[in-house]
């Protein structure tokens, strides 16, 4: 029998009158756990017991709160791979994605050990004789956080550690697509000393369920911030409610990722970034390669090889065949949606030049290595060409294993061509002329850039998140993402006895005459 989970309030389990089975991505008979369907009074109740918990958490030392981080980091390292070997199997991440989803947030822990020590505030000099000026970071409060399933571990680390570094206490609704990661994560925070009440999780749905009751805390008043990881259709809904409460949150949206091959790239590296680019965890994941722009006298080379890097790609089950490229949809809302775009290309005048749609016992690539295509949602490869800009398949974000092609002449063009979407996460060149290099990352409207690398990929200590409809300015990881979960306190400590008005009362220095410098000559 599978285990039943409770939402986490307060340090207690507690259960709820409708449940949901969070199943294997790869293998839909396998009940992995069933979990509560967290009730709008659930989730109030969680915000409550945050903001209860917020006023001793946040003055705990700042290094103390760092050390136990670094805790949580050394449980997750002993745990690394039974954890990855969970993720793998409730969600379909290969295990070698999963190991590195896993690393990613021991990484962050390490980093934000030491940022305990480092939440520094100034001393600012005073124009007022007996008076000093200082700056503080102050917790915002209670955080709302929603993450999606692709990276289960990873993502959650981004928002969870660096809130609770700061002082901050969280009520975090995980994806139902990985919930059972998501309690082992939350087990490992507890192992390591974190407080009752200071992280509280919710199971549950998006929609008219706990994501959404989740959401309209912020009209109650319950949160002081919230941090999204998803479609930019709902991060627009977050943020329309954040902004009429005058929260800033952190959105992390969708992305139409362009990779550029310019004619001088080195074509077997650049063939290979794009595959991963394209194909890693299937497609799903928002720093995907969605356009793979190529330089026109390389582009007939280019598509051959990568066509027959395509054909050759292992796909199947990562639990029982390790080295697969990618294995199945994480659910069939996403496989659904990937199956529609098919349509779309056809009806926008796009060539398909390798794709079938689901793969089935009848209809399978060559490179299926799989027992059973019919236990879960698996996709085909698919690589369109004559792919242009205004298309709706070169617009959208797919959010499966598709690639598009798109021919350019030159480094404007390209430059062009990438920018012309309503995405701006991440992107990638390959070129070895330096010229062309700095022109794309210096024209480019991405939050990230690769050079002879993949768009994909992020590591704990640099800013992660985009620009136009990628997100709203806020970054992940590294220091960037301090500023997303405190505020500056300025402080002015008047000790000389008296009324002191700054401008007003300031003794600036008086001139004394101007000096004709040409008369001393």
């Amino acid at each position: 029998m599978p285990r039943t989970f409770g939402n986490l309030i307060a340090g207690k389990e507690v259960d709820s009158a409708t449940t949901f089975e969070s199943r294997n991505s790869s293998d839909h008979a396998d009940v992995v756990g069933v979990f509560p369907e967290a009730t709008r009074e659930q989730v109030r109740e969680a915000c409550i017991v945050a903001r209860e918990a917020f006023p001793a958490w946040s003055k705990t030392p700042a290094p103390i709160r760092g050390e136990l981080i670094g805790r949580f980091g050394e449980a997750l390292a002993r745990e690394k791979e039974p954890l990855s070997r969970l993720v793998t199997r409730e969600m379909g991440k290969t295990l070698k994605e999963a190991r590195g989803s896993v690393q990613e947030a021991i990484d962050t822990c390490r980093f934000f050990q030491s940022e305990g020590r480092r939440l520094y505030g100034q001393t600012v000099p005073s124009e007022m004789p007996n008076k000093e000026l200082f700056t503080y970071r102050r917790p915002l409060g209670v955080v709302g956080i929603v993450t999606a399933g692709n990276f289960p571990v990873a993502v959650p680390s981004w928002k969870i550690v660096p809130a609770l570094v700061t002082g901050n206490t969280i009520v975090w609704k995980p994806s139902e697509d990985a919930p059972t990661v998501a309690y082992a994560f939350v087990r490992l925070l507890a192992e390591a000393g974190l407080p009752d009440g200071v992280l509280n999780v919710v199971f549950g749905g998006g929609k008219g369920a706990a994501g959404e009751f989740l959401v309209d805390m912020m009209d109650e008043g319950r949160l002081d911030k919230f941090a999204f990881t998803g479609s930019t259709a709902v991060g627009r809904q977050v943020g329309e409610a954040a902004g009429r409460n005058l929260l800033h949150p952190t959105l992390e949206l969708g992305g139409k990722n362009p990779l550029v091959v310019m004619r001088d790239a080195d074509l077997d590296n650049a063939v290979q970034g794009a595959l991963f680019s394209a194909f890693a965890t299937g497609g799903q994941r928002c720093t995907s390669a969605g356009n793979v722009i190529v330089d026109a006298p390389i582009y007939d080379a280019f598509v051959e090889r990568f066509l027959a890097q395509v054909a050759q790609l292992r796909i199947g089950d990562p639990n029982q065949v390790p080295d697969v490229m990618y294995g199945p949809f994480i659910n069939q809302r996403f496989f659904e949606s990937w199956l529609a775009h098919y349509d779309v290309g056809a009806a926008d005048g796009a060539t398909k030049l390798y794709g079938e749609g689901r793969i089935t016992a009848d209809n399978r690539p060559a490179g299926w290595a799989g027992t059973d295509p019919e236990a879960a949602y698996y996709g085909w490869p698919t690589v369109w060409a004559d792919v242009r800009p205004g298309m709706k398949i070169f617009q959208h974000e797919t959010f499966g294993p598709t690639i598009n092609l798109v021919k350019v002449d030159g480094i404007d063009e390209a430059i062009e061509v990438a920018n012309a979407v309503d995405y701006g996460l991440s992107s990638a060149i390959y070129t070895m002329n330096r010229d062309w290099a700095f022109q794309f990352k210096d024209r480019i409207e991405s939050g990230m850039t690769s050079i002879n690398n993949t768009t994909n990929g992020a590591e704990a200590h640099l800013p992660f998140g985009g620009v136009k409809g990628s997100g709203n300015g806020t970054r992940e990881s590294g220091i960037w993402v301090l500023e997303a979960y405190t505020y500056w306190h300025a402080v002015n400590d008047d000790v000389s006895g008296k009324l002191q008005l700054a401008q007003m009362d300031t003794a600036y220095a008086e001139p004394k005459g101007a000096v004709d410098v040409a008369s001393l000559v």
